[in-house]
């Protein structure tokens, strides 16, 4: 696919996909910007030369929220694509149910304005960071609508749920301080330092860490949020540790660690993921 309204750059196993309409502050949209997106991260997860993705905005904002230049029927689904009140999925959560299932850890590198699915999207990333002159909403309310992209999951899991219910409900736009505070990102940054730090995160994970191991353990702690018992967990762990334990990269490194030198990991996502992966997907899990 040639993208239009993203940027797909890859160096050194560090993805950087950009979302790529300053002009209009990078405003999502459906039919563009949303399968773009989609493919980028099938390609990514696809790729093992890919360690870790990285998602930003180019120029002085992330994402203002969904393109609403269409006017009163923005948000028309009927009248824009056939949609039924059964049959309709909103773009958002098809994004988000993506990203969930990803591979590869995801970083939110948030730079400026991050609003509506702006901010959503970024949800089901694993780290979210922000620059100091980031301005967050869930502005749904405010435009007639509810939260999206799997929000009403995502949001009082990640955040203090008080926080989390005044942001949705009042949908005012606060700072990256104030989206620290309430737990929605983990650091706040200079502007000029953003990126810097995003790669210092990549670069940890390709260079340190065996790839099946960060894949199992994002869906370890992704899939685990919705268990009604530790014992799941358990479970689950177990049946990791089994497999992974009698394999390449846990014994190179062993090997590694006796012979006082960094491991080589070789295990590939791509075809060493273990025979029950993805687990989540049977009806249940034995």
């Amino acid at each position: 696919m040639e993208y239009t309204q993203i940027a797909y750059d890859l160096s050194d196993q560090i993805l950087t996909v950009t979302l790529n309409r300053p002009e209009k502050l990078n405003a999502f949209t459906d039919y563009t910007m949303a399968p773009e997106l989609l493919d980028a991260f099938d390609k990514a997860d696809q790729d093992n030369n890919v360690r870790a993705v990285i998602v930003t905005g180019a120029g002085r904002g992330f994402c203002s929220g969904h393109d609403m230049t269409e006017g009163e029927g923005s948000f028309d689904y009927e009248k824009q694509i056939g949609s039924t009140l059964d049959t309709h999925r909103d773009y958002g959560g098809l994004l988000a149910l993506r990203i969930f299932d990803m591979k590869k850890p995801m970083i939110a590198a948030i730079n400026g304005a991050a609003v509506g699915v702006g901010i959503t999207m970024t949800l089901p990333m694993d780290i979210r960071i922000a620059s100091e002159n980031a301005k967050i909403g869930f502005a749904f309310s405010r435009v007639g609508i509810t939260l999206e992209a799997c929000s009403s999951w995502f949001l009082p899991r990640l955040c203090n749920f008080n926080k989390a219910a005044e942001w949705a409900y009042t949908g005012r736009i606060f700072g990256a301080r104030e989206a620290l505070e309430g737990g929605l990102v983990g650091e706040v940054l200079p502007p000029e330092s953003l990126m810097e730090r995003a790669n210092e995160i990549a670069r940890q994970i390709a260079d340190h860490t065996s790839p099946v191991s960060v894949a199992l353990n994002r869906q370890l702690m992704w899939k685990m949020l919705a268990a009604d018992h530790p014992m799941k967990a358990h479970k689950l762990d177990s049946k990791c540790i089994f497999w992974l334990g009698k394999a390449a990269d846990a014994e190179g490194a062993a090997r590694a660690f006796v012979e006082k030198r960094p491991p080589r990991f070789t295990l590939k996502v791509s075809q060493d993921m273990p025979p029950f992966y993805p687990w989540w997907r049977e009806r249940e899990f034995k």
